[in-house]
């Protein structure tokens, strides 16, 4: 008989060096999860990582037992680490940050294909360049 699932919810944590303090600690604390549990489960599977913010789908059970799944990094963050900047443009329309090439926004794409709704690569590199336009990173043609 399948376990009954009592809620569902996301949060972001740093792959590998996620630590119970808050935010994560009380969010799952608030859910019915122990956090230290969670804390040495999601690190090890995500030690590769090494600190880079990563989503996560948490499925906890009537009986206080949990699942999780690991998402690709928002693309925020990895347009951010392409373009080699801290963050995005307050006034994207006028004030530019950065800039990355085709390449990086189809290596970006590639990666968060599983997680896009997109049928092509190029309808996911469109969907990331839109994302990079609105944080003022200019996609180079």
């Amino acid at each position: 008989m399948a376990k009954k699932v009592e809620k569902q919810f996301k949060i972001m944590a740093p792959g590998g060096k996620a630590t119970p303090a808050p935010p994560i600690g009380p969010a799952l604390g608030a859910n019915g999860i122990n956090p230290g549990q969670f804390i040495q489960a999601f690190n090890e599977r995500t030690k590769e990582l090494n600190g880079k913010v990563v989503g996560c789908v948490i499925t906890v059970y009537k009986d206080r037992s949990f699942e999780f799944e690991i998402k690709s990094s928002p693309a925020a963050v990895l347009i951010c680490e392409a373009a080699g900047i801290e963050k995005g443009s307050g006034t994207p329309n006028t004030k530019k940050v950065g800039k990355i090439s085709q390449d990086q926004v189809r290596a970006i794409a590639e990666e968060k294909m599983s997680d896009l709704n997109a049928a092509t690569v190029e309808s996911a590199m469109r969907v990331i360049a839109g994302t990079a336009r609105s944080m003022g990173v200019t996609v180079e043609e």
